[in-house]
């Protein structure tokens, strides 16, 4: 019996290959494609015509024309049925290798064909769309008719074209008649119509259609996919409906021709204003060769030898004037420079290798060829080659090294784009302080490589004159800076007129002695550059990140250099808005700022100068930075105390649960090991912490305690990791920066869900590590001998807010002992906010003085430019442009309205004009009295009146003092303390309470009477034992043990804070039971004002202060230390109902109490939120505005 067949698919029966069943398929309809091409060639051939079908606005469209470069161009093809072929056994298998078509990237030769032929067509075409522009400006559109004709003598041998017109509101079949006078894209562009294909099209687009996509291109990127089916819809709604030969509808008649379109009448408005561009030129070349000496001397002593009047190249002067209009070079590098320009690199804008190339077809005006960055490149390479050579470092080389390593885009090799997927990966910007676009660098490397930094400036330095300085910021401008002293990477020529400076918005990135010489709002000279115009830039182009990564790498070149120049040309307009909002929301309102700080500071200009010279040059001292085999070493021993202190709360832990349970004595014996064994880890690690020698490695920390100098160490390693962290927390809102874009925009909820989940990630280890470090701080100061001479550390806000504006972030902890006194600028709060304004309003000075240079620029190109254009028109040569150069002169006009600004009167700019227009005429020989030649336009009056004084909101959307739009969105992360805060009722509470300090004794002050002392609190010499004082009206016991009893029997011992608290407490007691009227006072600890500077929790300070039950006290009063000098106690005395702060120091000292009186409002106003928390009522009514301190003593009285 025959086995039965298997049904599983490994029985059933194949053949190799595709099979023999297979081998004559065809693809459908390709017989009947080739037979009707021949037929039509036949035809041709025997010089009959071929007969097509009319189209029609309302059904059919025209067939397929038969040319060799545009054939399939702008055709739609519906699907035919035909029949299928019968296999023939006798063919062998296919071979499936053969079959499979790989995907083009590259351009073929039909393609190269073709953009050959629109290329050749498009100059012809200039004049005609200058005769079409003469005769429609400012005039209503009119609908050409359906019969287009161009020919002069009406005797020559035309050729009927039939096609579609696409208009606004239409679509409409047109015969183009063509001849020797006229080619039929010539006919087409003189009617209004732009063509689809070169040479024979099927379709055209009205060129004011374009026009308007061309404008809405400016506003909304690349959209051509949304145009053309708007177009469709819009039709269709209006009862135009494109069909086949067979009068189905069509789904997408428009989207390849209308992209053809877009892309070759753009190019062709390109060739025109090139040409518009080159006649304009030689008028200014004429217009300068005309020139007399300056008017006016340079306002500062060049530092070479200058030139007069010279100029920068006209590309540089067409796209900031405020920059490079001036005519007088060679500011010093230490004054700021002449020119100030800014460089980043974005690697958002990719491009899929998958994506292709299309041939070449436009000349890219913004990007900088390859061939010239690659050969920076090689030049880079070779000479990296060489040993470094020797120089004085402005820097030490470790912190630049801490820069290198905390920034992604000093690290060339890093792949921050698959080269696999992506061929571009990136773009690199050079703009100037305006934030307008100067030149881009196509980046094609995984990573933002020195080349094209290094490619932008040195193409900036071949177009300015020779004695011009720069200074160029950059992220990181200090590790670039660092690579130009080291290697011949520039000419010394331009590094000698090169300075390099960071953005304002990455300084916080970079180490504090880097920030010294590289951060812009401490750099000399810089004025309020913040050199972050790259990420505004970024910002506008956040719309082509999607299209140009599927597009041609050609037309994704072609799509940012395009929008670039929209963008330059609309902040070129906006220059005068611009000085004006940087005079009053930087210079007035900055400006005024830092003036009212220095005026409430006691120290005087020269006293802050001095100051900031002896900071500066003490922090940029090698000897202020750790060795890096000390501070890797530390790190071990750190990380190993770490992990021992964890360990040692687990084993607590265990042993607390064992310890309640019935454990036997075998498991109690295993705890007591391994508590044992953890104690000798614990005592090696303090042996090996021994055996780093600090004291050897910091000879002047000898004698000093080492308990205190490794808590200081360790204080100082966690606020170095503190910083790590926290920058890794402010770059992530500077995605979200990126991300947000413009206020105008919304956030992405992807986008946004990730960074807040990223940032609240890291958030609670940063806290943590916050209040470890505050913790440390508190040990400092209780462990802190007055002769040591060490600066003890600033306690950090634990609000991210805060913690961002902080000037002490980024500041390590002193660990040195200064010799003699504590400088001022490391122990006096006042001294510090003082700096800080006096570099805040030197800047704002520099940065008007700088405004007032480019306002003159400004007024300089307008006469320049409006002398050009007036002489253009003069010329005849020039006639054909004339349309074009009278939108230019009343562009101009228009100019000198929004330009006209406080440092620049419209006076000025019309003393300018004047000035113009008699230099033409003397250059032109013509009369004064010609003929003007006004633009036609159309204008509308409207009744509604724009108020006086009112802004724009698209103008006025971002400003200095604003808050960035990652705040608004991360409000409540960023602002979060370590316990959240419930709403509560509406109180008008100052974020910043204040108090007004004036150096006047109170009219009337009361001393109460001392009670007598009785036998207890009288020390007899030489028996000492210890006291107790049991617990009472709320107090906890008081002891004072024999050291401490000694200190107070000596008439010179220092006291601590357990004696001043438990004598407060003894006096306190005794006191109230000689006058009731003591309870009014509520007596605070010497622990909870450092609570406040070390930003204690709620609940800390709820615990430790309630008990005194504060809310229902009139009068506080607050115990404080200072550490610093010789270890000095003082006193405040807070007067809720009288809203003043009594203030007793023996020294009489006024400075001291600045910082302190901030601490005393802050604690007064923590402790009444939490009273409120508490649901507990205050006596008095509170009120936070108007409080006054006054000192009870203005005499020195010593230590007495």
């Amino acid at each position: 019996m025959a086995p039965q067949p298997s049904n599983t698919r490994a029985a059933q029966l194949t053949t190799s290959g595709l099979g023999a069943q297979f081998t004559l398929v065809e693809l459908p309809g390709q017989k009947a494609k080739q037979d009707k091409l021949q037929a039509k060639l036949a035809a041709l051939l025997a010089g009959k015509s071929t007969s097509s079908s009319e189209p029609t606005t309302t059904s059919t469209s025209p067939d397929i024309e038969n040319t060799p470069a545009d054939a399939y161009e702008d055709s739609f093809i519906e699907n035919e049925v035909f029949p299928l072929i019968q296999p023939d056994e006798s063919v062998p298998p296919l071979n499936t290798s053969e079959c499979i078509k790989s995907h083009r990237i590259l351009p073929d030769v039909a393609a190269a064909r073709l953009y050959d032929t629109w290329k050749t067509l498009i100059p012809t075409l200039v004049d005609v769309q200058l005769g079409y522009t003469q005769r429609t400006v400012g005039k209503i559109l009119e609908r050409p008719s359906t019969v287009l004709s161009a020919c002069r003598s009406r005797k020559c041998a035309q050729r009927r074209t039939t096609l579609i017109g696409l208009f606004f509101d239409s679509f409409t079949s047109l015969d183009v008649l063509s001849c020797r006078c006229a080619t039929a894209a010539q006919v087409l562009i003189l009617h209004g119509l732009f063509p689809t294909s070169p040479s024979q099209p099927r379709m055209a687009v009205s060129t004011d259609l374009l026009a308007f996509y061309r404008t809405l291109f400016e506003r909304s990127c690349d959209a051509v996919n949304a145009l053309a089916s708007a177009l469709h819809t819009h039709y269709v709604r209006r009862g135009f409906r494109m069909t086949n030969g067979k009068g189905e509808f069509i789904q997408e008649p428009f989207r390849r021709s209308l992209g053809q379109a877009i892309l070759w009448f753009d190019v062709l408005q390109v060739e025109l204003e090139s040409q518009l561009e080159r006649a304009v030129q030689a008028s200014r070349d004429l217009v300068e060769a005309s020139r007399e000496p300056p008017e006016h001397p340079a306002p500062f002593i060049p530092t070479v030898d200058v030139i007069p009047r010279e100029r920068c190249a006209a590309i540089l002067l067409q796209r900031c004037p405020a920059c490079f209009g001036g005519v007088i070079f060679g500011r010093k590098l230490e004054e700021g420079g002449d020119i100030h320009v800014a460089t980043d690199g974005n690697f958002h804008h990719r491009h899929r290798r998958s994506a292709g190339d299309s041939p070449h077809f436009y000349d890219p005006s913004y990007f900088l060829p390859k061939a010239q960055v690659d050969a920076i490149g090689r030049h880079i390479d070779r000479t990296r080659k060489s040993a470094p050579k020797l120089h004085a470092p402005l820097v030490p080389h470790e912190a630049i090294d801490l820069c290198e390593n905390s920034y992604e885009a000093a690290d060339g090799k890093k792949q921050k784009a698959a080269m696999d997927s992506f061929d571009d990966t990136g773009v690199m910007a050079l703009i100037c302080r305006h934030d307008i676009p100067l030149f881009f660098a196509n980046i094609d490397t995984p990573g933002e490589q020195q080349k094209y930094a290094v490619a932008l400036i040195d193409h900036l330095f071949a177009l300015i004159p020779g004695g011009a300085t720069v200074v160029t910021l950059y992220d990181v401008g200090c590790v670039l800076a660092r690579s130009l002293s080291q290697y011949d990477i520039l000419a010394e020529t331009v590094t000698k007129r090169l300075r390099f400076a960071t953005t304002a918005m990455h300084a916080y990135g970079h180490e504090w002695s880097c920030q010294l010489i590289y951060n812009p709002r401490i750099c000399e000279g810089l004025g309020l550059s913040d050199g972050e115009g790259t990420e505004r830039l970024w910002s506008r182009f956040i719309r082509l990140i999607g299209i140009q990564r599927s597009s041609s790498r050609q037309r994704r070149l072609w799509l940012l250099d395009r929008q670039a120049a929209a963008i330059g040309l609309e902040m070129r307009a906006d220059l005068g808005d611009w000085i004006r909002r940087r005079l009053k929301r930087g210079i007035d309102e900055q400006g005024t700022a830092a003036q009212a700080t220095l005026s409430e500071c006691d120290a005087t200009i020269e006293d802050l100068r001095h100051q900031w010279a002896l900071q500066r040059q003490s922090q940029l001292s090698i000897r202020a930075h750790a060795p890096a085999r000390l501070k890797k070493e530390l790190d071990t021993v750190f990380a190993l105390q770490g992990d021992l202190d964890a360990s040692e709360k687990a084993l607590q832990a265990t042993s607390e649960v064992i310890s309640k349970g019935n454990a036997s004595q075998c498991t109690r014996d295993a705890i007591e090991s391994l508590e044992r064994s953890h104690q000798r880890l614990m005592d090696k690690v303090d042996v090996l912490y021994a055996s780093l020698n600090v004291h050897d490695r910091f000879p002047e920390l000898e004698g000093i305690n080492v308990e205190f100098v490794r808590t200081l160490l360790l204080a100082r390693d966690l606020k170095i990791n503190i910083r790590k962290r926290a920058i890794g927390s402010f770059f992530e809102w500077d995605k979200l920066d990126r991300a947000v874009g413009s206020t105008q925009q919304a956030l992405g909820t992807k986008l946004h869900q990730q960074t807040r989940k990223a940032i609240s990630k890291r958030q609670p280890a940063l806290l943590a590590a916050l209040r470890k470090f505050n913790g440390y701080c508190e040990r400092l100061e209780e462990l802190y001998e007055p002769d040591c001479s060490i600066p003890l550390p600033t306690p950090l806000p634990t609000k991210l807010n805060e913690l961002r504006n902080d000037q002490t972030l980024m500041e390590d902890i002193w660990i040195t002992p200064s010799v003699g006194d504590v400088p001022r600028w490391l122990d006096d709060q006042d001294v510090r906010d003082g700096i800080r304004a006096m570099l805040k309003r030197d800047r704002c000075i520099e940065e008007q003085r700088r405004l007032g240079l480019e306002a003159d620029n400004l007024c300089r190109w307008f006469g320049d430019e409006l002398a050009a254009i007036e002489l253009a028109l003069q010329l005849p040569e020039n006639i054909r442009f004339s349309i074009l150069l009278r939108q230019r002169r009343e562009h101009l006009r228009h100019l000198q309205i929004r330009w006209s600004n406080p440092l620049a009167s419209p006076l000025r700019f019309e003393s300018r004009a004047r000035h113009a227009e008699s230099l033409v005429m003397r250059i032109s020989g013509a009369s004064q009295e010609c003929a003007l030649h006004w633009v036609p336009l159309i204008s509308c009056t409207t009744s509604v009146e724009e108020e006086e004084g009112a802004e724009d909101p698209e103008v006025t959307a971002t400003f200095f003092d604003d808050p960035p739009p990652e705040h608004l969105a991360l409000d409540d992360i960023i602002n979060v303390d370590t316990l959240d805060s419930e709403d509560e009722e509406d109180i008008d509470i100052p974020a910043d309470p204040r108090a007004l300090i004036t150096w006047h004794t109170p009219q009337q002050v009361i001393i109460d009477a001392v009670p007598p002392m009785n036998e207890t609190t009288v020390i007899i010499p030489g028996i000492l034992r210890t006291l107790v004082c049991p617990a009472r009206d709320a107090f906890p016991q008081q002891i004072f043990e024999p050291k401490d009893i000694k200190i107070l029997a000596s008439p010179t011992a220092l006291l601590n804070d357990s004696l001043i608290n438990g004598c407060a407490v003894l006096l306190y007691l005794d006191s109230l039971q000689a006058s009731p009227a003591v309870q009014q006072y509520a007596i605070l600890s010497t622990h909870d004002l450092p609570r406040i500077r070390y930003n204690a929790s709620d609940d800390m300070l709820w615990r430790n202060i309630s008990r005194t039950k504060y809310w229902a006290k009139d009068v506080w009063i607050i115990p404080i230390h200072r550490p610093s000098g010789v270890g000095h106690w003082v006193l405040c005395i807070v007067h809720l109902q009288s809203k003043e702060l009594h203030l007793f120091d023996s020294f009489a000292e006024q400075r001291p109490w600045k910082s302190e009186v901030k601490d005393v409002m802050k604690l007064i106003v923590r402790l009444f939120n939490i009273a409120r928390q508490h649901q507990r009522v205050f006596k008095v009514d509170v009120d936070f505005y108007g409080w006054v301190a006054r000192p009870l003593i203005v005499k020195d009285r010593g230590s007495d």
